[in-house]
C-alpha cells in the first residue's frame, strides 16, 4: 500500500479499510506520473470546502501547480496551507454490474506559494516539460518568459499518499 508519509504524521491519516485494494508505492508513483490533472481541495471561504481541477507535475517528491497570482485558491492557501489532491487514473463504467472499475491516488500535504525566482523557474520548467515534452528548449523559454510576470507557482509538500483500485482490477493482476 502507498501509505507513504513524511514528518511522522501517519497516525493522523485514516487507514484504508479495504487494504487488498491498495496500490503499491510504485503504482501510486506511476499514476501520478501518467496523470494530467487532478482536483485540489482546500479550505475555502467561510469554512466551505473548495475543490478546483488543476494540471500538475510530480517530481517524485513534490507536486507543482501553476496559478494566477490572485483568487479564491490563493486566498485559501494563505489562510490554511493544508490541502488534498486527487488524481483519477481509471474510471471505466460497467453498467451491467452497476459499478465502475476505478484507480485513483489521493495525496495530503501543505502548499506554499513559491516566491524565490529560482524555485519558481525550476517548477515551471518541470511543468512545461511534462505537458510539452517534444518542444524545443528555446520555444519553452520563450513561452515561459511571456507568462512570467503574472505566473504564480505552487509547491505541495506531501505528508501522506494512498491509492486504491477496484477489486476487479486487483483480480486481473493475479
Amino acid at each position: 500500500m502507498c501509505g507513504q508519509a513524511n514528518k511522522g504524521v501517519n497516525d493522523i491519516f485514516r487507514e484504508m479499510r479495504r487494504k487488498n485494494q491498495a496500490l503499491s508505492q510504485e503504482e501510486c508513483t506511476a499514476v501520478l506520473h501518467r496523470g494530467t490533472s487532478g482536483v485540489l481541495a482546500l479550505l475555502g471561504d467561510d469554512g466551505y470546502p473548495y475543490a478546483v481541477p488543476m494540471s500538475y507535475v510530480y517530481d517524485g517528491e513534490k507536486l507543482y501547480f501553476h496559478s494566477a497570482r490572485n483568487g479564491h485558491k490563493l486566498d485559501a492557501i494563505r489562510r490554511d496551507p493544508r490541502a488534498s489532491f486527487c488524481v483519477i487514473d481509471k474510471d471505466l463504467i460497467v453498467p451491467e454490474r452497476y459499478t465502475s472499475y476505478f484507480r485513483s491516488v489521493i495525496l495530503f500535504g501543505t502548499i506554499r506559494i513559491l516566491s524565490d525566482e529560482q524555485e519558481k523557474r525550476m517548477a515551471i520548467e518541470k511543468l512545461a516539460v511534462k505537458y510539452a515534452p517534444d518542444d524545443t528548449v528555446e520555444n519553452r523559454h520563450k513561452s515561459i518568459k511571456q507568462e512570467w510576470i503574472p505566473l504564480c507557482m505552487l509547491e505541495m509538500t506531501l505528508e501522506h499518499i494512498s491509492g486504491k483500485e477496484a477489486i476487479e482490477l486487483v483480480r486481473e493482476k493475479r
